[in-house]
């Protein structure tokens, strides 16, 4: 960080405060160029680690534009290879994509392991890793199954980021409503979540909120990461108690 620079002293101020962002054991980097743009580099903990920084690198005053070099730390190292085999195992898995086209970038070559069948295809999905880094590219028919699709992708050991520019066709509205059937979709399909009947989601400007109950801490832990792994969520306020 560069001494004394006021606008990095209150973006660390801020972040020393988020009880997410954990600066001692994960130290992100901060540089700001002549033009007041701010680069942050290095490992977060957290998917909710890495939005909320963005967040708030954002809204810091004289601020013109953020470059986000940052990433999620692995739950354990793998190679690209084996990321891309975990991932393509999940979406072929995936009932509500059953019908799409999907292809995978391996070593260079663009290889197909699903044909969406007729004329009434939900999908095109292309999908590559590069330095534990997801992309998804080509489109699908709605934004539950964009949004769904890159969660899916944060499921896997050993991805650090997730780049979801699938489009949605034909474009649909997006709203607090398809964010929270997004995540009920997610939550279902989510072995570690037992139970997501008995969870309620209500999201309100890109903020969701659980309520409800799980069975152990692993759970509401899981559930929350599934909120803060869709697209376009900008905060996750987890009120899920514990109990049987």
């Amino acid at each position: 960080m560069q001494n004394g620079n006021p606008v990095l002293k209150t973006l660390w101020a801020a972040l020393e405060r988020e009880p997410h962002v954990n600066l001692h054991r994960w130290p992100v980097q901060i540089g700001l160029t002549d033009d007041s743009v701010l680069i942050l580099e290095g490992d977060v903990g957290s998917i909710a680690a890495k939005k909320l920084i963005l967040e708030l690198a954002g809204a810091t005053p004289s601020v013109r534009g953020v470059v986000d070099r940052l990433h999620v730390a692995p739950s354990e190292p793998r190679g690209d290879g084996a990321i891309l085999d975990s991932f393509t195992a999940l979406l072929l898995d995936a009932r509500e994509l059953t019908n799409c086209t999907l292809r995978v970038i391996r070593k260079g070559e663009t290889l197909t392991l699903q044909e969406a069948g007729g004329g009434d295809a939900s999908g095109d999905l292309l999908v590559s890793a590069k330095d534990g880094v997801v992309t998804l590219d080509g489109w699908v028919i709605s934004l539950s199954h964009k949004r769904m699709a890159g969660a899916l992708a944060w499921w896997v050991p050993g991805c650090r980021d997730v780049v979801n520019a699938l489009e949605v066709q034909p474009p649909e509205q997006d709203n607090d409503d398809e964010v929270s059937d997004a995540l009920s979709l997610v939550l279902e399909m989510d072995p570690m979540i037992p139970h997501p009947e008995q969870i309620r989601i209500l999201t309100r400007n890109y903020v969701v909120t659980l309520e409800g109950l799980v069975g152990s801490e692993a759970e509401k832990n899981r559930a929350e990461q599934d909120a803060w792994g869709l697209f376009a969520v900008d905060r996750v306020v987890n009120h899920l108690a514990v109990g049987r």
